[in-house]
């Protein structure tokens, strides 16, 4: 779950404006790790029981991959990004965890090329959809990829995460004008049902590993002094919303 532009498929597509794409792992594994309870929570929550193909769609570095492998034993998963190298660093994590018989990569843009993704009983979708060119078509798509009954989880970011609390949480981005949206209306208007929504405000004290996210996200938006300044206060902790939608075929 992450507020990353893995390009159109990560999606768990985080996009920080980082132009460097270590630093995008890197912040996507940081996501990952910070964030597992919350991702644990959210999947626990979903209104589903034993899904046996789980499509990931932006993937990204794995986070939600290996956390639905986790919660659904008998799971295997479809990670889809348009990133190579993260999806090798997925398949690597796969190998490391004894997981790769449950894996299967799949590079697409999928503002371009829909490739087949057989018939999924869970679409997780984590601040991935934000990113597509038109997420009206793209919802349909995912509608008519689903087997009867299936489930789509979409889990999108209010905004940037935070890191000051005086730092106003961003608003419009024109380069991803869909983040922050209400999904609710653009999905019933897909054709789904939608089960349930929640809203999960997250706020996490300052560690070694909010510190290194925040060293990654602030360098962009404050000189190399005020920088500095910034990772020494007290208050620093990572602060961000995310709201999930649940939506039954």
């Amino acid at each position: 779950m992450s507020e990353h532009g893995h390009g159109h498929g990560h999606g768990h597509g985080h996009r920080h404006g980082h132009d460097d794409a270590g630093d995008l792992a890197e912040v996507l594994d940081l996501d990952a790790e910070l964030l597992a309870g919350h991702t644990a929570g959210i999947i626990d929550w979903l209104p589903i029981s034993k899904p046996r193909h789980i499509v990931d769609l932006g993937a990204g570095t794995g986070a939600g991959t290996f956390a639905l492998l986790s919660r659904f034993p008998e799971a295997h998963v479809t990670a889809v990004d348009s990133s190579v190298e993260h999806l090798q660093r997925l398949r690597a994590q796969a190998g490391e965890r004894g997981l790769a018989d449950r894996v299967h990569t799949v590079v697409a843009d999928l503002d371009s090329d829909w490739p087949d993704l057989g018939t999924p009983d869970l679409i997780w979708a984590s601040a991935s959809l934000h990113h597509m060119a038109d997420p009206g078509h793209t919802l349909a798509q995912l509608r008519r990829t689903l087997a009867p009954g299936g489930l789509l989880a979409v889990v999108e970011l209010a905004g940037m995460p935070q890191f000051l609390p005086e730092h106003a949480p961003d608003g419009h981005d024109e380069r991803v004008p869909h983040r922050g949206a209400d999904w609710g209306p653009m999905l019933t208007g897909a054709g789904f049902t939608i089960e349930g929504d929640r809203t999960i405000t997250v706020h996490i004290e300052r560690s070694e590993a909010v510190e290194r996210y925040a060293r990654i996200v602030l360098k962009r938006r404050l000189d190399p002094e005020a920088l500095e300044e910034a990772l020494r206060r007290d208050d620093l902790a990572l602060r961000t919303e995310r709201t999930v939608w649940a939506a039954r075929k």
